[in-house]
């Protein structure tokens, strides 16, 4: 009976490892990468969810404002519509209504051209179009730096 404690004890224990033990700067090191490998695979499926939001973002940024500008339409003939009637009903006809409502509109066509023309003359001014050609300069600049730096890769 005392032989098969002995035995039992012996077989419980484990085997000392054979060759060298492994040096802990080589199990840090690969502890390191293993960590590395984790931390950038992480972002990347971050990254990748990011990107999914944007896209997802974009989509719904151009359906808003699709809907924003049906619904200015919408709400400019509607205001046009009362306008007509509140005309109508204090000029007491229809076609003089329309005839105000006709020139009222065209003077906001023409202030809007006004105001577009003066932009354009904004942008014409010697200042704006030296800052204008210095943006330009740039963009071109960087584009061709771009396109010399896949060039060195490739």
């Amino acid at each position: 009976m005392h032989d098969s404690v002995r035995d039992e004890e012996v077989a419980g224990q484990p085997e000392p490892p054979q060759g060298p033990p492994p040096s802990g700067l080589i199990n840090e090191l690969a502890e390191l990468a293993q960590g590395v490998r984790k931390l950038f695979g992480a972002q990347l499926h971050l990254l990748a969810a990011e990107l999914g939001l944007a896209r997802t973002a974009v989509s719904w940024i151009l359906v808003a404002g699709l809907a924003a500008t049906v619904t200015g339409v919408g709400l400019g003939l509607t205001l046009l519509g009362l306008l007509g009637l509140v005309l109508a009903k204090w000029l007491g006809s229809w076609i003089e209504a329309f005839i105000v409502l006709a020139f009222l509109e065209a003077l906001f066509l023409f202030g809007a051209i006004i105001l577009f023309r003066r932009c354009m003359h904004w942008m014409s001014l010697p200042a704006t179009r030296q800052e204008w050609r210095a943006i330009m300069h740039d963009t071109l600049q960087r584009a061709e730096q771009d396109v010399e730096a896949d060039k060195g890769k490739g």
